[in-house]
């Protein structure tokens, strides 16, 4: 397990009389992968097996002391994160570094491309290519109504097909990634649309 960090070791109640420790349950919820977890969550990934109930007890005591905070939803269901004082809910301090030092674009890489694993990434390649489609149609508009031509290239006809290969290919991508992300949600993953 992760040591914790200063600012909850200062505030958390170090009795070891409990059959679970609020720091053992920070801990648990520091080194998991996700940010926010049921009561039931915690409960599954918490050893020695404890029950619901005390699991309960333990989020209620980081709660009152600023530790822990909850967001209730629809139905009673009600996700415990930590508190993290320097960052905005629900963001730990280093979620939110990332979030504004990297673009979708940033993240996206040629094996999260193929595998159309990176939706964002793949959404913001397409509305880019959207976007520079829309300049090209203008900018070949324009050499049109004013008649000019261009010396690098032999017409401005040149503008329209780049604008149109470019925008066939844009919303081929944009297809593409929502009929993948559709059959996954529909039939889960397989070995034809991998999830790696």
């Amino acid at each position: 397990m992760s040591s914790l960090p200063e600012w909850i070791d200062e505030r958390i109640d170090r009795n070891l009389d409990n059959t679970l420790t609020q720091a053992h349950v920070v801990e648990t919820m520091l080194d998991a992968d996700r940010p926010f977890f049921s009561i039931r969550q915690l409960q599954a990934r918490i050893k020695p097996d404890v029950s619901t109930a005390t699991v309960r007890n333990r989020l209620n005591e980081l709660q009152a002391i600023d530790v822990v905070a909850t967001e209730t939803y629809p139905e009673s269901i009600t996700l415990y994160y930590i508190n993290h004082p320097e960052a905005d809910w629900p963001l730990s301090p280093t979620g939110k570094r990332q979030l504004a030092s990297e673009s979708p674009l940033d993240r996206l890489s040629a094996w999260g491309f193929l595998t159309m694993r990176d939706t964002a990434g793949i959404r913001t390649l397409a509305l880019a290519g959207l976007q520079l489609t829309l300049l090209l149609l203008t900018l070949g508009a324009l050499l049109t109504i004013v008649g000019l031509d261009i010396g690098v290239t032999s017409s401005d006809v040149v503008f329209w097909d780049t604008a149109f290969d470019l925008l066939f290919v844009s919303l081929g991508i944009l297809l593409t990634e929502r009929v993948v992300r559709w059959l996954r949600r529909r039939f889960g993953s397989s070995d034809l649309i991998p999830v790696l």
